[in-house]
This record gives C-alpha cells, structure tokens and sequence, in this order.
C-alpha cells in the first residue's frame, strides 16, 4: 500500500466504512483510490501555487465550491475540460497516458 498523507487516510478509512466498502472489492478500491488521487493532485498543486479555493476557482472561473467538490475524495464528476482550465490557471498542464496494468503502481 503506497503511504499517505495521515488526512488521507483518515478521510479513506471514513469513507470506506460510511459506504460499506470491502477493502477487497478491487474495482470498487481501484476507483476510489484514483479518485483520491486526482483529489489529492488538485489540492497539491493549488497549494504550491499559493492559492485558496476562492482564488483559484477565480482564475479558473467558476465557485469555491467546485472548487472544493474537485479536492474531495468522493466526487466522481471530474472533467477533462475542467481539469485543463485548472491546470492552465496554475500554469501546468494536464497529462494522461495509458500504462499496462501490470506495470501501474496498485494503490490500495
């Protein structure tokens, strides 16, 4: 198991049990945990660019809010669009590519 950030795995401890999900659910685990992931990249990267919510959902455009749905570890409605409008306010880009299963680090 990659380590994480004491907050993080409180918050994955909490949502696993509020959800009811079995650990060895693989799927189930497998999403969650690039949910966090993705959750986890957003914040880092407003964070080291300085800002709060309220300053990045400015540049970007949008609420606070959002803002804070994109940082939590359950929301699931992440866009590329969105992505890319957050990546270009923080002066970064998105970057995706394909890794073979068998080479993906597996974070459970």
């Amino acid at each position: 198991m990659a380590k994480r950030a004491t907050r993080n795995k409180d918050a994955l401890d909490t949502y696993l049990d509020k959800a009811g999900i079995d650990p060895a659910a693989d799927l189930e685990m497998e999403q969650f945990s690039r949910q966090i992931e993705l959750a986890e990249l957003i914040y880092a990267a407003r964070k080291r660019a300085g800002l709060t919510q309220a300053q990045l959902a400015e540049a970007v455009g949008t609420k606070q809010q959002v803002i804070s749905l994109l940082e939590s570890a359950d929301y699931q409605g992440h866009s590329l669009s969105m992505l890319e409008r957050i990546a270009k306010a923080l002066h970064s880009k998105v970057e995706i590519r394909f890794v073979r299963e068998e080479e993906a680090e597996v974070i459970r």
